[in-house]
């Protein structure tokens, strides 16, 4: 099981036995974009704050579960999804200081769902 499993197991749905890492993933960063979309629909300056923080959350789990010396995806893989994560982050802190929207953030986790899934990405 990874690091991101272990933080971010959202929801009830299949049993460990069936669900993948890959399931966990998606569902991880899929609750959270709901979040951000929400948020950001909605206004409410705490619910962005909320969503903001939990994003930078996932981002930083990613980030360290992409350092961790047994995770073998091939470096440049690695490399572009820290480079992902350093941008999220910094942007994430720039809502959390009121000054940006969450329109970045959200189509990034959704291109990564989509990754994830392994559909295309357009």
């Amino acid at each position: 099981m990874s690091f991101m499993q272990t933080q971010y197991n959202v929801g009830n749905f299949g049993s460990e036995h069936v669900r993948t890492a890959k399931d966990s993933e998606y569902r991880a960063f899929s609750h959270i974009t709901q979040k951000l979309t929400n948020a950001g629909k909605s206004g409410d300056t705490r619910a962005m704050i909320e969503a903001a923080a939990a994003n930078n959350e996932l981002w930083t789990t990613l980030a360290a579960d992409l350092a961790h010396p047994g995770n073998k995806l091939p470096p440049e893989v690695k490399a572009g999804l820290l480079s992902l994560a350093f941008f999220s982050i910094k942007q994430g802190r720039r809502i959390l200081q009121g000054g940006s929207s969450p329109d970045a953030l959200i189509d990034i986790n959704v291109k990564i769902m989509k990754g994830l899934r392994g559909e295309g990405i357009s």
